[in-house]
């Protein structure tokens, strides 16, 4: 019998608790496109507004919305939650696109003392505090891999990247943790 249970592409992909590398929350994702005149809409459905400073993020509770682009959101929230349903009903009537893209992505915390020397070993980007900040969130590259990647506090960061690329990732996190 074939086995159709859910499979995360990081299941069985083991660290050390002192590396500070594991695999993210199951959020289910969505990418959000939407003008400027429905963000109002928006809000009211999500709990809070989208934030509209450029690389920056915004939550309540287990949702949260990335800054993409100028009208680009990645929006995560705790399986379970209704929120597709209801922002394509309280978009019904407006143009936008919600896709959802849980099953394309998925994700891997890096936090601790290393996160940023570990993290910039395949990231270009400055990730010292005061050019990166908490809250900050960015779609980037590390090493050959396209990433969003959030600082959810002074020595943690969400990355969200392609399943298919999830395992390149984490290895190159672990190959600049040996090094």
């Amino acid at each position: 019998m074939v086995d159709l249970a859910p499979h995360r592409p990081l299941d069985g992909f083991q660290a050390s608790p002192e590396l500070g590398l594991k695999a993210g929350p199951a959020f289910v994702r969505y990418n959000l496109r939407a003008r400027e005149a429905v963000l109002p809409t928006i809000a009211n459905a999500l709990g809070f507004a989208l934030p509209q400073t450029a690389c920056r993020s915004a939550s309540l509770g287990d949702r949260h919305a990335l800054w993409l682009g100028p009208d680009e959101w990645l929006l995560l929230c705790a399986p379970g939650d209704a929120l597709g349903e209801t922002l394509a009903a309280a978009l019904s009537s407006s143009a936008h696109s919600l896709v959802e893209v849980s099953d394309r992505q998925t994700a891997l915390i890096v936090s601790g003392p290393r996160a940023v020397e570990l993290i910039s070993a395949g990231c270009p980007l400055d990730l010292g505090l005061s050019a990166f900040p908490v809250g900050m969130c960015t779609r980037t590259l590390f090493g050959k891999a396209e990433i969003a990647l959030w600082r959810t506090g002074e020595a943690a960061f969400h990355i969200d990247v392609w399943r298919s690329f999830a395992g390149y990732v984490w290895g190159v996190l672990e190959a600049a943790a040996a090094s």
